[in-house]
């Protein structure tokens, strides 16, 4: 994390402690995955691949053992880091609570009794799009539909890859634009800019790409044989709290009182229509918590190698070579989506993608005057471009393996690539925008304030 009081010299050794990192996780998902290990990228947890880099980083720089550890612990008490790791659990009980209360099921339901059965295919996208961007997992979206794609495509004879991957493109849909994301909240967080702000941006490349991916599987995903879904019973009330959430988050409310007014909606809600008592709202609010520790772990850790590392001049150095290629804030833009969908190739996680690309980002956006609130939305929609292609990534590997335990024909990873239509549209649309600017964030960035100017020029009249 940055200190605004150190200018160190760009020193290209430093970011060794990083590339030590991205290594390690590398390397132990290929090997593991050359054991025929399932998951392999998802064995190891990434807050344990990321200690041999800080033990690095403490034996390499200079400075007393006190002082180094100062150091990390700054980095991981940043207000960044710290917020961000709030909102973390917060997300994650809101979810678990919601889900737990029943909503998702109901969610599932109500999109289905809404679509006709002759455009099912374009209906799993948006059913797709929708739950993940109310729950902001691309992940659970996949686990919770997963079984129904699969059971679609085998009543209407359709190509079990081309179900199962207008999913996956829904999915990261949601995964993109969902404000209680962990891929959003990192985002935000890096670049210092609202939900609401990056939403409006990132809708701009999102939603082209979206339509066109729902006319697409229209057009080729009409079932050849008769579909008959089973049961479809839901109630709109356990809807409500994801209603709730997006709306309040969009309208500009503080986001912790979002996700705390979204717990105790749907506990309350779930209470009152027995999906809940008292006692397992309490201990689903602690299973959400829990299930973000990982995440959480890992973002600490980050926070506190980054700062010695920036402390260092590894950033510093990075920032200068991407300012050798860069001549401007196209370039720029350019050097934060390379920079991205590398860092997410390499690692096969988004979230850790968009922490460790973060704080370069941020350098890039003031030195080349880069909207932060673009440079957000670049990092969140190149990283789930990349994670929503990649056949060793959590998302295709999840859905593939649905198809082989639910006793349908095994779809490879691999197979699932050539139907991923919608992240292919949004890195075309997001790539378009850098050079024909349609998707400009609305009003003018004060970058010396780091704020935009609109709330600048409020300030100054109150």
């Amino acid at each position: 994390m940055e200190n605004k009081n150190l200018k160190p010299k760009a020193n290209g050794a430093a970011l060794l402690p990083f590339i030590v990192f991205v290594l390690v996780y590398l390397a132990t998902g290929i090997i593991l995955n050359a054991m025929d290990v399932e998951m392999a990228f998802y064995q190891v947890a990434a807050p344990v691949c990321i200690l041999p880099a800080i033990i690095l980083a403490f034996f390499m720089f200079k400075g007393t053992v006190d002082d180094k550890f100062n150091d990390f612990v700054r980095g991981c008490g940043d207000e960044n880091i710290i917020i961000m790791c709030l909102i973390y659990l917060l997300a994650g009980a809101f979810a678990t609570v919601s889900n737990a209360s029943g909503g998702v099921d109901s969610v599932v339901n109500f999109a289905l009794s809404l679509i006709p059965v002759q455009y099912i295919t374009a209906g799993i996208f948006l059913i797709g799009c929708f739950i993940s961007i109310s729950t902001g997992t691309s992940v659970g979206t996949i686990s919770a539909v997963g079984p129904i794609a699969v059971g679609v495509a085998q009543k209407g004879n359709l190509p079990l890859a081309l179900v199962i991957g207008s999913l996956v493109g829904g999915a990261m849909f949601g995964d993109n634009l969902s404000v209680i994301s962990d891929t959003t909240i990192a985002a935000t967080r890096t670049q210092n800019v609202e939900m609401k702000d990056k939403f409006r941006a990132n809708i701009k490349l999102a939603i082209p790409a979206a339509i066109i991916t729902f006319i697409i599987l229209l057009v080729v995903g009409k079932p050849e044989g008769e579909v008959v879904l089973d049961d479809l019973s839901y109630n709109f009330v356990l809807i409500i709290p994801y209603l709730f959430v997006l709306i309040a988050a969009l309208a500009g409310m503080n986001v912790f009182l979002v996700l705390t007014s979204g717990i105790v909606l749907s506990g309350i809600i779930g209470i009152a229509t027995g999906g809940l008592s008292m006692m397992t709202f309490a201990q689903n609010i602690f299973t959400g918590f829990s299930g973000m520790f990982e995440i959480f772990l890992l973002s600490l850790l980050t926070g506190g190698l980054s700062y010695m590392v920036a402390k260092n001049g590894g950033i510093e150095w990075l920032v200068q070579k991407i300012r050798g290629f860069a001549k401007g804030v196209k370039s720029a833009e350019i050097s934060i989506a390379l920079l991205t969908l590398v860092t997410d190739a390499a690692t096969a996680n988004n979230t850790v993608a968009i922490i460790i690309d973060g704080p370069v980002a941020k350098e890039i956006s003031k030195d080349f005057k880069v909207d932060p609130r673009r440079s957000a939305s670049f990092l969140d929609s190149f990283s789930c471009v990349m994670q929503g292609i990649i056949p060793y990534g959590a998302q295709i590997l999840i859905a593939a393996g649905l198809t082989k335990e639910l006793g349908a024909q095994a779809v490879a990873p691999v197979e699932l690539i050539p139907y991923l239509w919608y992240q292919a549209l949004l890195a075309i649309f997001a790539t378009i925008s850098i050079f024909v600017r349609f998707a400009e964030p609305k009003g003018e960035w004060n970058f010396e304030l780091d704020m935009p100017q609109d709330e600048v020029n409020q300030t100054t009249k109150a």
